[in-house]
């Protein structure tokens, strides 16, 4: 199997350590990974903020980009973005066709949708694994993110992986839920509510006792990572994909 990994801006530009962990387990796990240069943003900022016809030019770039029948499936290690390609982008075809400009934007985007898979959807879904050989002995607790959780509808993909983890303790975060405050353009617009928010959010993970707080999107993660540091506190949050990626022969710090 052949995929296309769609690592994403904030994974690209800030943690590009979960791209390679991405690559590592899933040539791990016998799967051929490709990440094309050409990709850029999927537009995601934009449409979020308002800017749904700016953010179409880049939506139909990653068409062009992505959409090559040589991929068995896109791979994306962020529940925001694939959700944007797999939730949004059929919008935006509905939406273009709403406002009398035709079909052209929903074929364009058409073929990219159902080949999008989030990592856990990916691992559990197509590849049909919980056990990917990994081994973390940390005390972990997951936060399932809004897009993942609500969009995407991940469900317990994430913590059957985290479960099979050799040496990996996962405890209950209490609030799981409940979001943590980052929601893009959110956090900017509304700076008080969203440091709160993540405030709730890294109490509850500290009331759990875990060494580390992990979930499978990084933008999230960089808000509470950010939260974490201010309340000074030593939970330490961790990408999914670099957990999964971690052995007892490599193992992750």
């Amino acid at each position: 199997m052949r995929v296309a990994l769609f690592l994403t801006c904030v994974n690209d530009t800030l943690y590009p350590d979960t791209g390679r962990a991405v690559v590592k387990l899933l040539t791990r796990l016998g799967v051929e990974v490709d990440f094309p240069m050409a990709q850029t943003c999927c537009g995601q900022a934009h449409y979020n903020t308002g800017y749904r016809h700016q953010a179409e030019p880049l939506a139909r770039h990653f068409s062009d980009v992505f959409g090559s029948d040589a991929y068995d499936a896109i791979v994306t290690p962020s529940g925001s973005c694939g959700a944007m390609v797999r939730e949004l982008y059929p919008r935006m075809g509905e939406r273009a066709r709403a406002e009398g400009r035709g079909e052209g934007l929903a074929r364009t985007l058409a073929p990219v949708v159902p080949k999008t898979y989030e990592l856990t959807e990916f691992l559990v879904d197509v590849l049909g694994v919980t056990d990917v050989g990994a081994y973390y002995p940390h005390k972990v607790t997951y936060h399932p993110t809004c897009h993942g959780l609500r969009s995407l509808g991940l469900g317990e993909r994430p913590t059957r992986l985290l479960r099979a983890v050799e040496g990996l303790e996962l405890v209950e975060l209490p609030g799981a839920e409940e979001c943590c405050g980052f929601g893009g353009t959110f956090a900017v617009k509304n700076s008080d509510v969203s440091a709160a928010m993540g405030t709730d959010k890294v109490r509850n993970a500290e009331s759990t006792g875990a060494d580390v707080l992990c979930a499978a999107d990084n933008s999230c993660l960089m808000h509470i990572a950010g939260t974490a540091t201010r309340l000074r506190t030593a939970v330490r949050p961790v990408h999914i994909a670099e957990i999964l990626a971690s052995t007892e022969e490599e193992p992750l710090s």
